[in-house]
């Protein structure tokens, strides 16, 4: 389990510390593009960090990825194939934000240091624990 987590968030930029087990962790992400700080939201889970994040610019295409950096990408991202809306279905299908209950909402809490008890993220890609 995680203690101690930060989790900061700027319009191209998400940053996650926080202490597993003894060690300290770091994740570095930049976006693809820029996002919509207001309105996108975080909940760290026993198992994994559960966001929604909110493009800035919502009249455009979907993007082909979340990351500027394909490779990390892949080792620190998964899609939860349950909420996943494809292009052409996705007029009036709403994100389902059930995990996301009781999480923490990014707008004006910019650096907000954790809660303890909120769980951790054991096994999660680019970060041993």
């Amino acid at each position: 389990d995680v203690t101690d987590h930060k989790i900061d968030l700027t319009d191209r930029k998400l940053t996650f510390t926080g202490v597993s087990g003894g060690r300290t962790y770091e994740l570095n992400l930049e976006l693809f593009k820029e996002i919509e700080k207001e309105g996108s939201i975080w909940n760290v889970l026993p198992s994994s960090i559960h966001m929604k994040l909110n493009k800035k610019d919502q009249d455009e295409e979907f993007w082909p990825r979340l990351l500027l950096d394909k490779a990390l990408e892949k080792t620190n991202v998964t899609i939860d194939w349950d909420k996943y809306v494809d292009e052409d279905e996705a007029e009036g299908n709403d994100f389902d934000t059930g995990a996301l209950d009781g999480g923490m909402d990014f707008g004006g809490m910019g650096g907000m240091g954790g809660m303890p008890g909120m769980g951790g993220m054991p096994g999660m890609g680019g970060m041993p624990g």
